[in-house]
């Protein structure tokens, strides 16, 4: 994994300097602990963007580049190709910085490209969500069944979950519904860090593992 503090370069921003050491004040921490490389680069990013006072600003831009990214799959097909020469990445960077005109967006965008790590963009701008939201004292829930949930059944279980253990006094609570026809049936329920796999899939391999285990 790479250390967050190698992340970001310097980068001349209104006479101020991002330095090359990861912050260590509070104020600028990342306020829940990731994983994984598209989590070191979210944390460096949190940070960075904290200590130059521009978190909303960098959720904002991330938010259209997701967008984008979205809704043209040639554009995420670009990212993703590790065949991408130098100067074909500096024009892909250059414009998607030209969009939203971050600095600390364009930065991370500067240090994806010359990591070989463009087609993580996607992945970074969720990580960096999930930051986002507990700063904003959001608690995450997502909801994963095999075909789309009704308004009705979704709001019975935002409710029900928001009056459980998994939800702290003065925390809102963020509801995502998420599709995956490969549980079958059934719930996944993921809040936070915690996960309660009611699904259907889960059961089956559960009782094959104990049918597997008799013979």
């Amino acid at each position: 994994m790479i250390p967050a503090r190698t992340i970001f370069r310097a980068l001349p921003v209104s006479g101020r300097t991002f330095m090359r050491t990861y912050a260590t004040a509070a104020s600028t921490a990342p306020p829940v602990q990731l994983f994984g490389v598209d989590g070191t680069y979210a944390s460096a990013l949190y940070t960075a963007a904290a200590k130059n006072s521009s978190l909303d600003a960098t959720s904002k831009a991330l938010t259209y580049l997701k967008t984008l990214l979205d809704k043209d799959a040639d554009i995420s097909g670009i990212l993703s190709n590790p065949a991408l020469s130098a100067s074909d990445k500096k024009i892909v960077v250059e414009t998607l910085s030209k969009s939203v005109s971050v600095p600390t967006v364009a930065n991370l965008l500067a240090v994806l490209a010359e990591n070989n790590r463009l087609g993580l963009l996607s992945e970074v701008i969720e990580k960096f969500g999930t930051l986002m939201s507990a700063y904003n004292g959001e608690v995450e829930a997502t909801i994963t069944s095999a075909a789309p949930l009704d308004s009705k059944i979704l709001s019975r279980i935002e409710s029900a979950i928001s009056k459980s253990q998994f939800v702290g006094a003065g925390k809102k609570l963020k509801v995502s519904n998420k599709v995956n026809p490969d549980i079958l049936g059934g719930l996944i329920v993921e809040v936070g860090d915690r996960t309660v796999d009611l699904s259907v899939s889960s059961k089956i391999s559960r009782l094959n593992a104990l049918i597997n285990e008799a013979v």
